[in-house]
């Protein structure tokens, strides 16, 4: 499968995730291969967009400009590796709060599709945790798992024995490649 769009989720999946939420710019910390695996889908013409979920926002102990921050950061150091974000989508809300865009809703996937034009079973989504997978598949996005950061418990869920699991994302972007690469076309 040669995707149109990655989605991506972003704590646990391109940065290390911590329990506390990633609320300074020093936190963010891309996990090992993870830009260089963003940076081949976009010299693969794949835009790349991340989908997360940031409670630490409507918990109040986090800003939408740090937030902003943060994601510069991400950018910054996408763009040393070669790479580009095309769109980050977050949603800022509490668990609490009933909202169509908090993952496992499928509001921000939607938005995703409809803003780059793509059918869902030409976009794939990768995520560590249950409420990812969820997520893309109550939007219709094929869904794919790694095993960084929540990954490796959500492997053992009986739920999602049919979800394509990879130890991480580069090995995941590997995948995706992989038929481009057989066919003698860059990667």
């Amino acid at each position: 499968m040669w995707p149109a769009l990655v989605l991506l989720d972003r704590d646990g999946v391109i940065n290390a995730d911590s329990p506390d939420a990633i609320l300074t710019p020093d936190q963010w910390q891309p996990l090992p291969g993870s830009l260089k695996a963003m940076a081949r889908l976009t010299a693969a013409d794949i835009p790349v967009v991340i989908v997360t979920n940031q409670a630490a926002i409507g918990r109040g102990r986090l800003s939408e400009e740090t937030l902003s921050a943060i994601h510069q950061r991400l950018r910054n150091a996408l763009t040393e590796a070669g790479g580009v974000v095309s769109e980050i989508f977050f949603c800022p809300h509490a668990p609490d709060v009933c909202c169509g865009c908090r993952k496992p809703a499928p509001a921000m996937i939607h938005e995703a599709l409809a803003r780059f034009e793509t059918p869902a079973n030409e976009t794939v989504f990768i995520g560590d945790s249950a409420r990812d997978l969820q997520a893309a598949e109550a939007a219709g996005v094929p869904a794919w798992l790694v095993r960084t950061g929540n990954g490796q418990t959500t492997a053992r869920d009986a739920a999602f024995a049919h979800v394509p699991v990879f130890d991480d994302l580069a090995a995941a972007v590997d995948a995706l490649t992989a038929p481009r690469r057989a066919a003698g076309e860059p990667s």
